[in-house]
């Protein structure tokens, strides 16, 4: 196999481009832009959220692998890649009535975007994703890359196209690329 520069990154922001469409943070993304109609403030907001929360969950993936034996390790990293591949077949839902903080477009989107992406499916495959590849610097970005991909059209075209976006072929798309990444993880081991 070759190794590409940056192909760690390129992995994880594929990996997180496609389990983000039609997540609740996606969604949440989508109910920003309806309300507050400032894209730049709330595409920042995503950046920083996503920033903080990645790396969190990158160092405390990169943390577990240490922990753990590299069987054990292999095992949990492709049954969680699996779960995660069934997982994203399930749609994701939010309220829209949910309440949002009364401040700015940029605050009110780093403090949302920031407690929806806690326990989501995207922040398990980042700690996953940092199991698995170095160096961690290219999972942070390259799933931070995967959410604004997934996330800033979204919020550029509003509500006005969501409606089309084929979300079943991508959640499917998505859910055969994490049984793959289990599966491999499952025959070829960390690393």
């Amino acid at each position: 196999m070759i190794d590409l520069p940056f192909s760690t990154a390129l992995i994880s922001a594929g990996t997180i481009a496609l389990s983000e469409i039609g997540d609740k943070t996606q969604l949440l993304a989508l109910l920003l832009a309806a309300r507050f109609r400032r894209p730049l403030p709330i595409i920042a907001g995503i950046l920083v959220a996503t920033l903080l929360n990645h790396a969190a969950s990158a160092w405390l993936g990169s943390l577990i692998a240490h922990w753990l034996t590299p069987e054990v390790l292999r095992w949990v990293v492709a049954t969680s890649f699996i779960g995660i591949a069934l997982w994203t077949l399930k749609p994701d839902t939010i309220e829209e009535d949910a309440p949002l903080p009364a401040h700015g477009a940029f605050l009110a989107t780093a403090i949302a975007f920031f407690l929806a992406e806690i326990g989501d499916k995207t922040q398990v495959a980042t700690a996953l994703l940092a199991t698995k590849y170095s160096p961690l610097w290219q999972v942070i970005s390259g799933t931070t890359l995967g959410m604004l991909v997934a996330d800033v059209p979204v919020v550029l075209l509003g509500a006005r196209f969501a409606h089309k976006l084929p979300l079943k072929a991508a959640r499917i798309t998505a859910a055969l690329v994490f049984l793959a990444l289990g599966l491999w993880v499952a025959l070829r081991g960390i690393g």
